[in-house]
């Protein structure tokens, strides 16, 4: 018998930071709006709150520990 590998796993932790499109795109949040706040502009933080998609650089990786999505 052919051995066949173990089921694919999806990594929580990359779950719980990263949301699939309906199109299959990948969005994540921005960092740098946790703390020391006082020194950024309202229009800085404001972007930093919306989402954006991850860039291609880093999209191999996230789609190998989203093995579902």
């Amino acid at each position: 018998m052919a051995k066949t590998s173990g089921k694919a796993k999806t990594r929580k932790a990359v779950a719980k930071r990263f949301k699939v499109t309906g199109t299959g795109k990948i969005l994540r949040r921005k960092q740098g709006k946790r703390h020391i706040l006082t020194k950024k502009n309202q229009k800085r933080k404001r972007n930093l709150g919306k989402a954006t998609l991850v860039s291609d650089a880093d999209l191999k990786a996230v789609r190998a520990s989203l093995p579902h999505a």
